[in-house]
């Protein structure tokens, strides 16, 4: 669990003990808050670009690593809107309909993963985020064992492709 040392209804210090069957941080003075440490929700976008799928490199990963657009849900966002908006705003692409591919758990980043496919047009330009980007034949695209990599995989076979799974170190 995060560091959360102080209720922030109370400024009591917080305490673990066992709320409903799990191990939780709670108010130690007993006002009733609890810090669940719940997932966040994230959405993903399977990007469709010139009859390829996009994949993008975050600055931050490794230089081999690539991946699908991801953007963090917004309040009073529907996930559908949020992931019209990531695809501009990381790409500066227009996406048709988001089509739902499915929802995945991504447990070591504690998230809900939302995963849509997107049909866009126009001229990739990366945001600030991404140093790299390479469009990959539906047939050429490997998927990875966990999240985003899980979605692609799905959406793949839909398209009738049996994608090969890479290990990650």
């Amino acid at each position: 669990m995060p560091a959360f040392n102080f209720c922030p209804s109370c400024a009591a210090p917080l305490v673990d003990r066992v709320v409903e069957g799990e191990q939780r941080r709670a108010c130690g003075a007993g006002c009733g808050f609890v810090h669940y440490d719940n997932p966040t929700p994230v959405v993903a976008a399977i990007v469709e670009h010139e009859g390829h799928v996009v994949l993008a490199r975050n600055r931050a990963w490794p230089r081999s690593f690539y991946g699908l657009i991801t953007g963090f849900l917004e309040r009073q966002e529907t996930p559908e809107g949020c992931v019209v908006r990531e695809v501009k705003e990381e790409l500066n692409l227009d996406s048709g309909t988001p089509t739902l591919v499915g929802v995945y758990a991504f447990e070591r980043m504690n998230q809900v993963i939302v995963a849509y496919h997107v049909t866009a047009t126009g001229t990739i330009a990366l945001n600030e985020e991404l140093d790299d980007f390479k469009h990959v034949p539906f047939e050429r695209c490997r998927v990875w064992p966990g999240g985003t990599g899980l979605a692609l995989r799905d959406w793949l076979r839909t398209k009738g492709y049996e994608p090969e799974m890479i290990k990650l170190p």
